[in-house]
């Protein structure tokens, strides 16, 4: 559906406020299409994010200050997030051998077996294959690599 029918309002200064529109809107779409599939394993977006930084460093620790740097969200309190996955047991935070006022945080058995299940329950993909090809999907992103510069 369109960006005029899903809003209910074609008027719009240019097609540049357009798109930006269409842009919030469709994270929002996505957002609210994903969160039940969070909800079920009582994790938010954020959380995932993490969990999904922290598996592709596996078995090498992070810290948080490079949690920040990788995020999607560079307005979320990495520190907070971590605490609270801390809390789930799906990842663990130590002091570090070499600098004790740093701290090594690393995936859990558990938030690589959650991962495991979310991976064999959904694909990202699913969220867009059937309203786009897997060459516009590459062109989308294409242009929203060049909209950011």
């Amino acid at each position: 559906m369109r960006i005029d029918d899903e809003i209910q309002s074609s008027k719009f200064e240019d097609n540049y406020q357009k798109a930006v529109i269409n842009i919030f809107y469709t994270e929002g779409w996505l957002n609210n299409s994903l969160r039940c599939h969070f909800e079920k394993y009582n994790i938010t977006n954020q959380q995932f994010n993490i969990l999904r930084i922290l598996r592709g460093q596996y078995p090498k620790p992070a810290t948080v200050n490079m949690l920040k740097d990788r995020m999607i969200d560079k307005m979320s309190d990495a520190s907070r997030i971590v605490d609270r996955l801390v809390q789930k047991e799906m990842i663990t935070r130590c002091t570090n051998n070499k600098d004790r006022r740093a701290v090594d945080i690393r995936i859990s058995d558990k938030g690589l077996e959650t991962l495991a299940t979310m991976d064999n329950e959904f694909k990202t993909k699913d969220f867009l294959k059937n309203n786009l090809t897997n060459e516009e999907a590459g062109l989308l992103s294409d242009l929203l690599d060049k909209l950011r510069g």
